[in-house]
């Protein structure tokens, strides 16, 4: 196909767990000729869910991008986790894609992390398709899902199609666009329907649902808005046309109906995907700064102009070179082409060029602007990285991710394992954000730091299999935070010989609460201008930055708080960055000390689905936990609560909770907020530090 910009859909498919994202993206590939044979998730042998641990679970774990063509367009997409432990995968992959379907369950509809999701798309300005999806479940109401919408986010959800049917009986869509029943056939795996009227039983409230889409889209559209108001008949094309404008706006999102599972509505959906979400030429130019002067500068998506990308993702593999997937902004990428990584300074040679589905990959010689794809030979690069021509420097803004709220030891079984652990554990780190790792300087173990214990044993199970590491591995542990309660002064003066030369640094430090959520913010009060003083307190800083990971009261890294450089001296004939980088660092540290500091405890959202008769004994149980119910709703499904709960006393809840609703029972959780810990919490925990 020659390159159109036009004919380019970049989307991603996202969805609250188990809503049915894999399986609709299966039915998607296979409608549109990307693959032969459909697979299943709950079999193992969905394409898309191609690493061992994702068919073993039947989850998605990974974000796996695949590019297939439809009526003429090229559409790359992103399939992405449901689970909140590997959220990033979805806003990362949301940072770069011009459009997304978000799919929900025809029984659950509006669901935890779907909330998630809309507000990441949200703060990337993403229009949406919604897929309300399971259609053929028991309890499925697709009007309460389209409620839920409006209800939830306040948008208004403008239906397409309508379901013929629900439940058992689900056989089929009304196109409220052509006004026709589109059925299904069972027999070509829902590749093939019919077109029939609509049954007369429906009519009226097809006729509705079609006068209420109309009335949401009249005012994108003249040419339709003057038809509805004389009564005259409207074209197809008047009416997508008003739809697209509004869902470029992100001021309507269009509403499908379906059943991946049963092969039905799913073509209705690509259609979509094609007629209503942007081409990267829909999308305003994207802007960026000049890496020296801090310049705001833009790019057109235009092959043409100066080559600039965005790496939002590293894969790390054991056996082949680690692949670095790039959104392209603008110009053109060739292999063997020379890129600067204006964070490093350094140019970058691309080695070859990849269009991929899942783990298979298709080599190309050149990427053009608006293009998805992944490159080899990059050494020295992290995610949210920019990639630009050296002579055009560009730099976009750096992606944000989350702090991991648990952690576990690992040691290695052997001397042999120990250099092979560290190397893992770089590449991980490097392919997966918000994984961390550090050695404990006490015990000398290595500490891994994650989202959840599900995103934790994930990690380790690809350490033992896809590195071949042998580790042992300790109890989940829950990583708290430090903050201070009032504000504090302290100088530090540092006055030495070390090494023959003298160092002489006076710094003094401010130190207050912050806002939650806001970390450590250093400031300085009065920059000065004189440009060695300027460095001295610069090097300052970089002493209080390097002295947040580690806290007064257990270690743990400082939170929610603001540090002022507020006094400062040096040796004007002999000025030392070293001297401030240490006198800062103490100075910090003893301002903390005399600020009241205390622990900080993670909480989490959690939302538990219970059948009605077990609501009482898992209310009683949540309360033991010292959990706060937020309400209970009713849903088809069971009773759903909500609740905020203190992460310690949520390990093992999946067993109790089995055992309590006789496995019919289920939950999700995700972080909230860090809160104090209640001092006799705290006077128990630094015991058990402590050793005692």
């Amino acid at each position: 196909m020659k390159y159109d910009i036009t004919k380019i859909r970049n989307i991603g498919i996202a969805a609250h767990i188990d809503a049915g994202k894999t399986t609709t993206t299966e039915r998607i590939l296979y409608y549109a000729g990307k693959i032969h044979r459909i697979g299943e998730v709950d079999e193992g042998t969905a394409q898309m869910d191609w690493m061992e641990q994702e068919k073993e679970r039947g989850i998605t774990i990974t974000a796996a991008a695949t590019t297939f063509f439809w009526k003429n367009h090229q559409i790359n997409l992103i399939d992405t986790p449901g689970h909140v432990d590997f959220t990033v995968e979805v806003e990362r992959s949301l940072r770069v894609l011009d459009g997304a379907i978000v799919v929900l369950c025809g029984v659950g509809g509006v669901e935890p992390q779907t909330e998630t999701i809309w507000r990441q798309a949200n703060k990337y300005r993403v229009p949406r398709l919604v897929f309300v999806n399971k259609m053929d479940r028991t309890g499925a109401d697709f009007e309460n899902a389209v409620q839920m919408l409006r209800d939830r986010f306040g948008v208004k959800p403008v239906p397409v199609n309508i379901p013929i049917g629900a439940e058992d009986s689900f056989v089929g869509v009304v196109d409220l666009i052509k006004m026709k029943a589109l059925i299904w056939k069972d027999e070509t795996l829902g590749a093939e329907y019919e077109e029939r009227e609509i049954p007369e039983d429906m009519l009226d409230s097809a006729l509705a649902a079609r006068e209420q889409m109309l009335e949401d889209i009249a005012d994108y559209d003249d040419r339709l808005f003057e038809a509805i108001l004389e009564g005259k008949e409207i074209p197809e094309e008047w009416i997508h046309s008003a739809i697209r404008t509004g869902t470029l706006r992100q001021e309507i999102f269009p509403v499908f109906a379906g059943s991946a599972l049963k092969n039905k509505g799913i073509q209705p959906l690509i259609d979509g995907v094609v007629l209503y979400l942007p081409s990267p030429a829909d999308v305003p130019p994207v802007k960026g700064t000049h890496p020296k002067t801090g310049d705001e500068i833009s790019r057109k998506p235009d092959p043409e102009a100066p080559f600039s990308a965005l790496i939002f993702k590293i894969a790390a593999d054991p056996f082949v070179e680690r692949l670095s997937y790039i959104r392209i902004y603008s110009g053109t990428l060739k292999q063997g082409g020379q890129y600067l990584v204006p964070r490093t300074g350094k140019k970058e040679r691309i080695q070859k060029i990849f269009r991929m589905h899942a783990n298979r990959r298709e080599e190309l010689k050149h990427a053009y602007a608006g293009d998805v794809v992944a490159v080899a030979g990059l050494k020295e690069v992290f995610t949210g990285d920019t990639l630009c021509d050296p002579k055009k420097p560009i730099t976009f803004e750096p992606m944000e991710f989350p702090e991991p709220v648990i952690f576990v030891a690992v040691e290695p079984k052997s001397h042999a394992d120990q250099d092979k652990l560290q190397k893992t554990l770089a590449a991980l780190a490097q392919e997966d954000p918000t994984f961390r790792y550090r050695e404990d300087p006490e015990t000398g173990q290595t500490i891994i730091s994650g989202m959840g214990e599900l995103h934790l044993e994930i990690l380790v199970d690809r350490m033992i299999r896809e590195f071949g590491v042998s580790v042992n591995v300790g109890e989940p542990q829950v990583a708290y935070r430090e903050t201070i309660t009032t504000t504090a002064r302290a100088k530090y003066t540092l006055d030495r010989v070390v090494g023959g030369k003298h160092l002489f640094a006076e710094v003094e430090v401010e130190v207050q609460p912050g806002e939650k959520g806001s970390g450590l913010v250093v400031e300085i009060e009065e920059m000065p201008e004189d440009p060695i003083a300027r460095q001295m307190v610069e090097s300052a800083r970089r002493g209080i930055v390097a002295t947040r990971d580690s806290g007064p009261i257990a270690g743990y890294p400082l939170l929610d708080m603001k540090a002022k450089i507020v006094g400062f001296q040096y040796d004007q004939e002999h000025p030392s960055e070293m001297a401030f980088e240490m006198a800062g660092a103490q100075a910090f540290s003893q301002a903390v000390r005399q600020a009241e500091p205390v622990l900080l405890e993670p909480v989490m959202e959690i939302e538990v689905v219970v059948p009605e008769p077990n609501l009482g004994d898992v209310i009683g149980d949540l309360s033991a936990r010292g959990a706060e119910i937020q309400g209970i709703d009713h849903r088809k499904d069971g009773e759903v609560v909500k609740a905020i709960v203190p992460l310690a006393e949520m390990f093992g809840y999946t067993t109790t909770l089995r055992s309590l609703t006789q496995g019919r029972g289920f939950f999700t959780m995700q972080f909230s907020h860090y809160r104090r810990l209640p001092p006799q919490k705290e006077e128990k925990l630094l015991l058990k530090i402590r050793g005692y």
